[in-house]
């Protein structure tokens, strides 16, 4: 590496540089324009090979030569990135700044705005520490020998990608925070920033304190549903059409009363652009969520093989397996509970199986009427499917609650065992012998 361009260069020369290092360009600019003297150029020289060596260890063997090629191209590349960022490309200010301070601690500005750089996400996802794989514990971070090698306009490119992606992830975090979910929680669940915005300003505008997990988003999505019906209503009443023919105008009108989104208030100035961009995005979303079809699930989340959720992985819930798990268990008690009645007895749950295994609607109290009908219906001649236990079993898987289906499989496998004989009997006291057994078993109002 030659430290000592000449003073008399020639135009030919110069243009020669051109092409070169922006460190070589400004050390020449220095040395024409009499800003850098002899004194400097020698430090300059006395410095160099030191550098080159702590490099060469850093990144390999200071013993081998290849390592001290690369070293010496790197030493070059990072006095250039310094300067060219910290000096705008200002020949005249580089030339000064390798004039008033040393030429490693040049060296050393490069390599601390390299380090900064790829400590800048690479994504807007929150991913835990994946990215630290790779990296020696005393090592180089990981990226910094190939960034080292690389030009100001990649550095420059990189750093424009990857700072709105730490803005994004920033403020995701700042929003989180505000509903009880810190960073580390964050990077736990293996999301993205866009998602935590957009739930958040969801969550934040329907009034809620606390991130969701998939119950509560699923009850703020419905929430929001039988909210906008009702606006859509009222605004189409106003406008003195029915909601189907309720003009654009009052559906916009719904969708802004339904949900008057917004950045909070207090959101940190350096964040709102990156929080408004996303805003517009749950806006687009606005009708998708308030007027689809689908349920929020087959919306949302990635439960069907057969279609892919329209909005998957555009927002975040908490993923709460026990929650989910109560919240299902409770679902299906209280559906349970609502086909029995409450009655949990067996001749309450077996008049219940008898009415499903003969196609009947499930009671678990029959008349005298309705038990002859019943029994009728099942003993008709030339019905083969008129009692069918099977159904009776599937229904019990479907909608009993899971700790007691082994209980409830085992009774109606005892009776259909018992009975199944005599109420498909077609013996001329067919029909006396199965009501009795069903007053003796089942429910049966006299």
């Amino acid at each position: 590496m030659t430290m000592h361009p000449s003073v008399t260069a020639s135009p030919a020369s110069v243009s020669l540089y051109d092409a070169r290092p922006f460190f070589e360009k400004a050390l020449q600019f220095g040395v024409q324009n009499g800003i850098i003297g002899r004194a400097r150029l020698d430090a300059i020289c006395a410095d160099a090979p030191k550098g080159m060596v702590q490099i060469a260890r850093y990144f390999g063997n200071e013993f081998l030569r290849p390592d001290i090629e690369k070293a010496r191209d790197r030493i070059v590349n990072l006095v250039s990135l310094y300067l060219q960022s910290s000096c705008g490309g200002d020949l005249r200010k580089a030339a000064e700044s390798l004039r008033d301070h040393s030429f490693l601690s040049r060296s050393k500005g490069g390599s601390d705005l390299l380090k900064a750089l790829l400590a800048l996400p690479e994504s807007s996802s929150f991913h835990g520490r994946l990215d630290d794989g790779g990296a020696e514990p005393n090592g180089p971070p990981k990226g910094l020998a190939e960034w080292s090698l690389k030009s100001f306009a990649d550095y420059q490119a990189e750093l424009a990608r990857r700072r709105p992606l730490q803005q994004q992830k920033d403020a995701a975090i700042w929003l989180a925070d505000g509903l009880g979910m810190d960073a580390e929680e964050l990077e736990e669940a293996h999301t993205h920033a866009e998602a935590v915005i957009r739930t958040a300003l969801l969550a934040m505008a329907t009034q809620r304190t606390e991130m969701p997990d998939w119950v509560e988003f699923e009850k703020m999505v419905a929430a929001l549903r039988k909210k906008y019906r009702a606006a859509r209503a009222r605004a189409a009443a106003q406008a003195g059409k029915t909601v189907k023919t309720a003009s654009a105008g009052a559906r916009s009108l719904s969708l802004s009363l339904t949900l008057p989104l917004a950045i909070p208030g207090n959101l940190p100035e350096e964040f709102r652009d990156v929080v408004q961009a996303v805003l517009q995005s749950v806006l687009a979303d606005l009708p998708q969520i308030l007027e689809s079809p689908l349920t929020a699930r087959a919306l949302f989340a990635n439960d069907s093989e057969d279609q892919h959720p329209p909005l998957l992985g555009r927002y975040f819930w908490v993923e709460d397996i026990a929650s989910e798990i109560e919240h299902h268990e409770r679902a299906v008690s209280l559906a349970w509970d609502k086909a029995t009645g409450g009655n949990c007895d067996d001749g309450s749950l077996l008049t219940l199986m008898v009415c499903v295994a003969a196609g009947a609607a499930p009671k678990t109290l029959l008349t005298e009427k309705a038990a002859t009908a019943l029994v009728r219906k099942i003993q008709k001649p030339g019905a083969r499917n008129g009692f069918q236990p099977e159904l009776a079993r599937q229904y019990i898987l479907d909608h009993a609650p899971a700790e007691h289906q082994e209980a409830y499989l085992q009774l109606w496998t005892d009776f259909v065992d018992e009975a199944q004989s005599t109420l498909q009997s077609d013996s001329s006291f067919a029909l006396k012998d199965a009501l009795a057994l069903l007053r003796r078993e089942c429910h049966v109002a006299a």
